[in-house]
């Protein structure tokens, strides 16, 4: 749990800057200063001089009165990944757990009330994808990873993000009772596994198991597959795979 720190302290500034960048995403993609001003609910004299000191700084480009992301945001993500050694540490378990699968592996930690991919195995389904890389997001309600950490983590903050989150109906089978999310959320608890089949993407079923103790992981190993790709009666071996190389991943992550 993060220290509560007053806002007196806080750079409103940088914060709004921030809030200008993490407005692009897949549906907002480039933008004018009065689309990103609207979208951020930041005043526009403000989002230009904001937009225009992040084209400086080599986050943003310029395109006629359109702006967009450039590659350079990478690297406020890179400093994470080297520092916690996932290359070196975490990315070969990832590899060896694709290989022993014969599925793509994804890895994702809680980033506040949703899961973000921090890595992936680099062999891939070629025949499926769902278009999700490191730094995609993910439902933290409707998706195995979402529900393996509400499950393993603290008690108290996936209660409060089962009562107050918005669920989002992604496909006819998604679940949007929230007692019903909590029933499957304790049943995960107490099995070890979160399975999801259908109902973040039509006909896709997700695998996931917890990085770290009941009560405080803050990471999740999974897969996700066609239906069609994965047999009902494989779940048991493959969760036995996937928790194997968890707890490895957890030893190498202290």
């Amino acid at each position: 749990m993060q220290p509560e720190i007053l806002t007196k302290d806080l750079s409103l500034t940088f914060m709004k800057g921030m809030t200008v960048l993490r407005a692009f995403d897949e549906s907002h993609s480039q933008m004018s200063l009065a689309e990103i001003a609207r979208l951020t609910n930041i005043e526009r004299a403000a989002v230009r001089r904001l937009v225009l000191t992040l084209v400086h700084l080599g986050y943003v480009r310029k395109e006629e009165n359109r702006y967009s992301l450039t590659p350079h945001v990478l690297v406020l993500g890179s400093g994470f990944l080297r520092g916690n050694q996932f290359g070196r540490l975490v990315q070969p378990i990832i590899e060896l757990c694709a290989r022993e699968l014969g599925y793509s592996v994804s890895l994702a930690m809680r980033d506040g009330a949703a899961p973000v991919y921090v890595a992936q195995s680099s062999q891939q389904n070629a025949r499926y994808t769902f278009g999700f890389t490191v730094g995609s997001h993910l439902s933290l309600l409707s998706t195995s990873m979402g529900r393996m950490l509400l499950a393993w983590g603290d008690e108290a903050w996936a209660q409060e993000m089962i009562e107050t989150l918005p669920v989002e109906r992604f496909t006819s089978e998604t679940i949007i009772d929230r007692d019903q999310i909590a029933a499957e959320v304790r049943a995960i608890r107490l099995s070890g596994v979160s399975i999801v089949e259908g109902e973040f993407e039509a006909g896709a079923v997700g695998i996931s198991v917890p990085v770290g103790p009941m009560g405080s992981a803050d990471a999740a190993l999974g897969v996700s597959e066609p239906m069609s790709e994965i047999a009902a009666e494989d779940y048991p071996r493959l969760t036995e795979i996937l928790q194997r190389h968890a707890g490895q991943i957890a030893n190498a992550l202290r």
